[in-house]
């Protein structure tokens, strides 16, 4: 099943088939079935074809989700370089962005970087 360019798996729930969609998690699944008026123990290759309609037109009106709210995520860290504020210029810098501590537990963020020396002797080459 495909909703909105994005391949749903058959073999499970509904509602935890949803959130293999770009911006959407649990709670946010349960309000979109609710408001589809959709069981939520039904597997997702139980569902006919006009209630997958309705799914589509409840994200299409109401929600941001996969490339349109990547997008809008990428313009809101754009603007933010762009006006050059503190978190602009962390991104910028691909650095921790919320206040956390960078002397140490940086590393997702820097990309698994370890700036560490040896033991700061020479090995001598033996001839």
């Amino acid at each position: 099943m495909r909703i909105i360019g994005v391949n749903v798996p058959d073999d499970k729930k509904v509602e935890f088939a949803l959130t293999y969609l770009y911006g959407i998690g649990l709670s946010l699944s349960r309000q979109i079935l609710n408001n589809a008026k959709i069981d939520l123990g039904k597997r997702a290759k139980e569902l006919t074809a006009e209630e997958v309609n309705k799914i589509q037109n409840v994200l299409e009106k109401k929600y941001q989700v996969e490339g349109e709210l990547r997008q809008s995520i990428k313009r809101n860290i754009e603007r933010l370089k762009n006006l050059q504020t503190y978190r602009g210029t962390r991104h910028a810098r691909r650095l921790p962005v919320r206040g956390q501590r960078t002397k140490t537990n940086s590393r997702t963020v820097r990309g698994n970087v370890r700036k560490t020396a040896g033991s700061g002797k020479r090995k001598v080459d033996l001839k």
